[in-house]
């Protein structure tokens, strides 16, 4: 079972740094260049120059890891920081509008230090997603200059006893010790709740409830296996450290069941089909979907646009627009048994899954293809997956747009062993990197 464990959290100080709401920031993996340069003209003390520190002019390959590094000591001995005096949990609220609709959704959770341990079947830590060596090396980069993790993985627990979230809910009707609304309107609250010895206490009931059973990796992957390989070079040179705080990463843990969690769907554009291509692609569609045509985009961004987030998935439905006009195709699972991936049925039936066959028998674009990137974009807007083909932007030729993966079915394929192509899913909203930071430390 997975290991969690309370830390002293590292927190921005307002009476030196002043509105926090100006110094957080979006996690690193969502951040344009055009957001990063907004973000660090934002405030000086803005996260972003530690957790996606800027190249700047001449630099040398790294620096930017370097001065990220050299910002974070001088923030921590000028008193930007501070570090709370003892171990504790950190509860965190989220209260947005699914985008694209008047639905309202809070989500609660708590930070934590969770013990590393590998990424294998049957453990207490279960992937659903494959990385790539790209983000994998800028992020250990990052954490081998600082020492420190800025913004947490996340993973997901289930407690059907609802005990967790009661303990949540009445920790947040009590003031938060961080309340402010980031630029797409989600409040974030966060309290600080102080560990201690007793095994009723809060500290303690919440770790039992998210510990119980193997906590699934909904968003971090690559932050995960980054923080592994520098686990076990630390051990390498440091390996009569009894319990060393490199152990252990920074983890959102959120509860499952009580609230509805909001998975965003990722489309997908395929390039450099030209005519022939998009031509046999329609062509071929019946032998794998029901085919209903749509003349229209406007209906098939109404059917299939951010408000599908409200709403289940999983039921092999896509849309299609190309040029030459529109589809809504429905998956006859049956065509496509003979060319799923081998691995678990949670797998085989994800709508992703299904996708990936139909890309492959319709446009000649297998699961290396994808993986090389080039033949498909990915979006999380309908409406710019579609603008996209009507421009011909880049050889956009056809654009399959998708419905949310439900989280049941994540947690199932992680459970399974398995894990999913990648742009399967994007939890919303992401926590927001700043709140508290876990340097690697006791």
């Amino acid at each position: 079972m997975p290991e969690i464990r309370p830390f002293r959290g590292l927190r921005f100080e307002p009476d030196s740094v002043g509105d926090l709401a100006n110094v957080v920031s979006p996690p690193y993996d969502v951040i344009s260049p055009v957001q990063q340069r907004a973000l660090m003209a934002r405030d000086p003390h803005n996260v972003v120059r530690l957790d996606l520190p800027a190249d700047e002019l001449g630099d040398e390959p790294d620096d930017r890891y370097r001065r990220a590094a050299r910002t974070f000591a001088a923030w921590r001995s000028d008193g930007s920081f501070r570090k709370d005096p003892k171990p504790g949990l950190y509860v965190y609220e989220q209260a947005y509008r699914v985008p694209g609709t008047d639905v309202e959704r809070t989500q609660r959770g708590f930070f934590g230090r969770l013990r590393l341990e590998p990424l294998v079947p049957g453990g207490g830590v279960l992937p659903h997603e494959r990385t790539l060596s790209g983000p994998k090396e800028d992020r250990y980069k990052l954490l081998r200059a600082t020492g420190a993790n800025f913004s947490p993985v996340v993973g997901l627990y289930a407690d059907a006893s609802g005990n967790a979230s009661e303990l949540l809910g009445q920790i947040a009707r009590t003031t938060p010790t961080i309340d402010l609304a980031d630029d797409d309107g989600v409040r974030h609250r966060l309290w600080v709740v102080p560990g201690d010895d007793d095994e009723t206490g809060p500290v303690k009931r919440l770790i039992a409830a998210a510990a119980a059973a193997p906590i699934t990796i909904a968003d971090g992957h690559h932050r995960y296996e980054t923080a592994l390989r520098y686990r076990d070079e630390r051990r390498m040179s440091r390996s009569c450290e009894e319990d060393p705080p490199f152990d252990y990463l920074m983890m959102l843990f959120l509860e499952t069941t009580a609230e509805p969690l909001t998975v965003l769907p990722t489309h997908r554009v395929v390039r450099g089909l030209g005519e022939p291509g998009v031509e046999a692609l329609w062509g071929g569609l019946a032998d794998l979907f029901d085919v209903e045509r749509v003349a229209a985009s406007d209906e098939l961004e109404a059917r299939f646009g951010t408000a599908v987030a409200a709403t289940a998935g999983g039921n092999g439905r896509f849309g299609l627009w190309t040029r030459d006009g529109g589809a809504v195709l429905v998956a006859r699972r049956d065509a496509f048994t003979a060319d799923l991936p081998s691995g678990s049925d949670a797998l085989r039936r994800l709508d992703v899954v299904l996708l990936q066959v139909a890309l492959d028998r319709l446009c000649g674009i297998d699961p290396a293809a994808t993986a090389a990137g080039g033949r498909v974009a990915y979006t999380k807007a309908a409406a710019e997956a579609i603008g996209w083909v009507d421009r011909a932007d880049d050889g956009s030729d056809a654009a399959f747009l998708l419905e949310p993966t439900p989280v049941a079915d994540i947690a199932a394929v992680a459970m399974a062993g398995d894990v999913m192509p990648q742009k399967s899913t994007y939890f919303y909203p992401k926590p927001v990197t700043g709140l508290v930071i876990n340097p690697l430390e006791w």
